[in-house]
């Protein structure tokens, strides 16, 4: 079960009080908005798994109540939340002793990268707070590089397993769920949701 932090939820709330004005191409939605969006984000991205956004999205009570704004930052909330609990992982990893020094090195860059990770889906946070979308999705897709070499930094040795294979694909399958919504929110706003609410 997924932890939202109180901050996350007065955010979504905030983002459904703003005026009419200020979302002219945003509407508060219905339930299914997440069905109708993970779809959608499953269509345009490949990569994107429908299971890993649905369950992930409506594992957060509010996100039932939000709009694409509110499920974007809930998105990035979540891959936050991933790579905090993956950095506590590693280090525990890390005084393991019966990972090989292999490993404990390849940790040890995975360590670096999470935490750096994490300090850069802070900022994304904030910049999409700000509505500088287009920042926040560059710090995002920086974000999906810390899982993808991570997991890459395993394979160079024949035979070596990563310990760390679902926190890597869950913390690239949330951070692409994220680019995804604000990519929908961009590109087709209000016409996404109209068709949404017919639904």
């Amino acid at each position: 079960m997924y932890h939202i932090s109180f901050f996350l939820i007065c955010c979504c709330l905030f983002f459904l009080v703003i005026p009419h004005s200020k979302l002219s191409t945003i509407a508060a939605t219905s339930v299914d908005i997440i069905d109708q969006t993970c779809k959608k984000c499953t269509d345009e991205f490949d990569v994107i798994s429908y299971k890993v956004c649905a369950t992930s999205l409506q594992a957060v009570p509010v996100s039932h109540v939000t709009n694409l704004q509110g499920l974007a930052l809930i998105a990035m909330e979540l891959a936050l939340e991933n790579a905090t609990n993956t950095l506590s992982t590693i280090e525990k990893f890390s005084s393991n002793k019966s990972f090989d020094p292999f490993a404990l090195v390849c940790l040890k860059d995975c360590l670096q990268l999470y935490s750096d990770a994490i300090t850069t889906l802070r900022d994304a946070v904030g910049a999409f707070l700000r509505e500088d979308y287009d920042t926040a999705n560059i710090w995002v897709s920086a974000v999906m590089e810390a899982p993808t070499t991570c997991e890459e930094g395993f394979k160079e040795k024949e035979g070596e397993v990563s310990p760390l294979k679902n926190e890597n694909y869950s913390l690239f399958q949330l951070c692409d769920i994220a680019l995804c919504i604000s990519h929908l929110l961009k590109y087709l706003g209000s016409t996404f949701l109209t068709g949404c609410s017919a639904t």
